[in-house]
């Protein structure tokens, strides 16, 4: 039977997004706007934003990523780069509401506006963002988009079949004219190139 092909080789093959953009690799940049920049202008309208201040909120998170990606550490427990994102956020959007909130003078109305400012989410948590099932989907499908063509065609064949489609790998691998143990294969090192492009591993 066939072998599963090694995933193509290019300058990013063996990094995660996170450290590409650390090296400031060309390209790295474009994907993290690509990828992320509809999540954070979501997270933004959850906190009742406007489009315009959305957008305001995503070039300031982005801009403060490119300032401090080098405190980003993949390797710490518990660590993703979506959570790391999430709270640079948080601290945008905050400060932004409290600079366009007068200081309320007293009563039920003032601390109802307080408490808003500290949580417009209504629960959210430093660990915990805002992020639809749909959302999350669009993520996923968008970094998808990004890694496929570094991926080879069969590799890729095995993946979507087996990760996407739910296929068994036995089924896809008499397909394929690959072993099963090579679907798995297959399906595992594109996961992890996956991970890599959502920036959670190095």
């Amino acid at each position: 039977m066939s072998k599963v092909a090694p995933t193509k080789s290019d300058s990013s093959s063996g990094l995660s997004l996170a450290l590409r953009l650390r090296s400031e690799e060309s390209g790295a940049w474009r994907e993290l706007l690509e990828l992320y920049g509809p999540l954070v202008e979501n997270w933004a309208a959850c906190a009742g934003l406007g489009q315009t201040a959305c957008q305001d909120i995503a070039q300031e998170v982005f801009l403060s990523v490119h300032r401090s990606i080098s405190e980003f550490d993949a390797t710490t427990a518990g660590a993703t780069f979506r959570g790391w994102l999430w709270r640079i956020t948080r601290n945008a959007v905050l400060q932004h509401l409290r600079r366009q909130r007068t200081t309320p003078r007293g009563g039920s109305t003032a601390a109802a506006q307080l408490a808003a400012v500290a949580d417009p989410w209504g629960g959210s948590s430093l660990d915990d963002p805002p992020t639809a099932p749909d959302q999350t989907t669009a993520l996923v499908r968008r970094a998808m988009k990004q890694i496929q063509s570094r991926v080879d065609p069969v590799t890729w064949t095995a993946f979507t079949r087996t990760a996407i489609d739910g296929e068994l790998s036995t089924d896809v691998a008499a397909e394929l004219g690959l072993s099963a143990a090579a679907v798995r294969k297959a399906k595992s090192r594109t996961l992890q190139r996956l991970r890599k492009q959502l920036g959670d591993i190095r």
